[in-house]
Formats: structure tokens, C-alpha cells, sequence
């Protein structure tokens, strides 16, 4: 069981208005609508997705990981290592 499982259909909801967002993105776009406005849409869609990003990092800390601490051993360590190199790509993006 993933860490999200029990926020999936809140999970799906937000990408699901994600998608509303870029498909107006894209409408704007073909209608030659101003720089700054899809600039402005753009910059809202990606809080949007890091928002989700977000959540999913914290549940994957606070099942994944919390669970393979607990037990130990190297599947800890690999699944801190994977936190990281998530926590690293998101700050990067």
C-alpha cells in the first residue's frame, strides 16, 4: 500500500483541476491571448503541481519511509536515499 492511498481521490481531484488549468493554457495560447496572463496561469499551474508534489513527498516520509526506519536495515537506507534524491529533484525544479 502506497503512502497517498488514503488521499488518493483528493490527489486525483487536484491533478484533474491541473489538467482543466492546462488545457486552458493551451487555449489561451491558440487564441494569442497576452504574455503575461499565460505567464501568470503557468505560474499558478506549477504551484499547483508542486503542491501535489509536496503532499506526496510528506506521505511517502510519513508511511514509506517511517515504516522501513522502523524495521530497519538496508531498505531504511534505501528508502532515505530515495527521499532525498526526491526532496533534491524538487528543489531543483
Amino acid at each position: 500500500m502506497h503512502g497517498y492511498s488514503g488521499d488518493k481521490q483528493a490527489y486525483l481531484t487536484r491533478l484533474r483541476r491541473i489538467e482543466g488549468q492546462i488545457r486552458g493554457l493551451q487555449r489561451m495560447v491558440d487564441e494569442e491571448a497576452y504574455c503575461i496572463d499565460i505567464l501568470t496561469q503557468v505560474s499558478a499551474a506549477t504551484r499547483a503541481l508542486q503542491a501535489v508534489a509536496l503532499g506526496l513527498l510528506e506521505d511517502h516520509i510519513g508511511h514509506c519511509v517511517a515504516d522501513a526506519v522502523k524495521s530497519g536495515g538496508p531498505e531504511a537506507d534505501e528508502k532515505i536515499r530515495e527521499a532525498s534524491a526526491a526532496i533534491a529533484r524538487l528543489v531543483r525544479s
